[in-house]
């Protein structure tokens, strides 16, 4: 099994701008087992979520925090102008590689969804692309 966000080597050297979003994460689930939230309030994911995740998603090892009866699933969703049709789609830690060699700057969101029970939550967000990434051409002294 894959192992949670960001630790796919090629992404890591090109995200920027990370945002994790464990602490409301940690909140919620506080709230749900303490009874004051039902689970059927945080376990509303649509089908588009659950065919994404099914089709291009990443199994982690985490058990999901409300059935706990199989590992969440992370889905990498795509957001930019640049994308154009591709923006608001799922897509696989090697897609967005590709994409990240091929766009200026794009954003990431990575939700968990359990495909069970439909828990999810919005786990990180990050941009990648090649904008900001190329080293700074050396001046020579004629220059």
């Amino acid at each position: 099994m894959a192992k949670a966000v960001g630790t796919y080597s090629c992404l890591v050297l090109t995200q920027r701008q990370v945002v994790d979003y464990s602490l409301q994460r940690r909140a919620l689930l506080a709230e749900v087992y303490a009874g004051r939230t039902g689970t059927m309030e945080v376990c509303d994911a649509s089908p588009y979520l659950l065919r994404a995740a099914k089709f291009h998603g990443t199994a982690t090892e985490v058990p999901c925090p409300v059935c706990r009866k199989e590992p969440l699933t992370h889905v990498s969703w795509v957001y930019g102008d640049e994308l154009k049709h591709a923006a608001g789609s799922a897509r696989a830690p090697e897609e967005l590689a590709k994409m990240a060699n091929l766009f200026d700057e794009f954003s990431v969101y990575v939700v968990e969804v359990c495909r069970t029970c439909s828990w999810n939550h919005l786990v990180q967000s990050y941009v990648l692309g090649k904008r900001g990434l190329e080293k700074p051409r050396r001046r020579t002294a004629a220059e």
